[in-house]
């Protein structure tokens, strides 16, 4: 989880037929005060698994706490979660591998892109053309992304007043606004690990 906003936890209830398929509860990697605020909207899925009406009527979750800067494995894969800010809130975007998902973000401070160089993907937010105090807008997104110099670079979290063809014939080679049902392959080169 970057972090708890709605627009980016509200599906969690989605994840219950994971869990009963599973026999496990689906893990959820964020930091505490996400955490506190997942178990407040979704108290139902944390309270005694007697009282649920049959197995699968509410998500089985467990947390996993991430750090700032503290890598971890999963599937595999290093993690590195990465400070970034959306407007005054601290909240994390992620490195995996050579690719890395940043969304929401206004800012973002140097420490965190001097781990974003050598990417094959980045996944940045863009949410519309004119300056916003919460998110980058289009201009502020293509400056960063020219100065980390991914491979790939494709803008996400953009609004209703972003046309995408009309965006798409605008944008330098190499970066593409996406778009539902984009997937961006996850490999990692341990020999290319620095």
């Amino acid at each position: 989880m970057t972090h708890a906003h709605a627009d980016h936890v509200m599906g969690l209830d989605d994840l219950r037929i994971f869990g009963f398929r599973m026999d496990a509860a689906v893990p959820i990697y964020c930091e505490d005060n996400v955490e506190q605020h997942l178990r407040q909207t979704f108290a139902y899925a944390f309270a005694d698994p007697g009282q649920a009406a049959h197995p699968y009527a509410v998500p089985r979750l467990r947390f996993e706490r991430v750090v700032p800067n503290q890598s971890f494995q999963l599937l595999g894969l290093p993690i590195l979660p990465l400070r970034v800010k959306h407007g005054r809130l601290p909240i994390l975007g992620y490195r995996i591998g050579n690719v890395a998902f940043c969304t929401d973000v206004s800012t973002m401070p140097a420490e965190t892109r001097g781990q974003l160089t050598g990417l094959d993907t980045l996944v940045l937010s863009a949410l519309r053309h004119k300056p916003h105090p919460t998110h980058m807008h289009i201009d502020e997104a293509l400056r960063l992304i020219a100065q980390l110099k991914p491979r790939t670079a494709y803008l996400t979290h953009m609004s209703h007043e972003v046309d995408y063809e009309q965006l798409l014939a605008e944008l330098p080679e190499g970066v593409f606004p996406a778009w539902d049902g984009l997937t961006v392959p996850l490999q990692y080169d341990e020999s290319a690990a620095g």
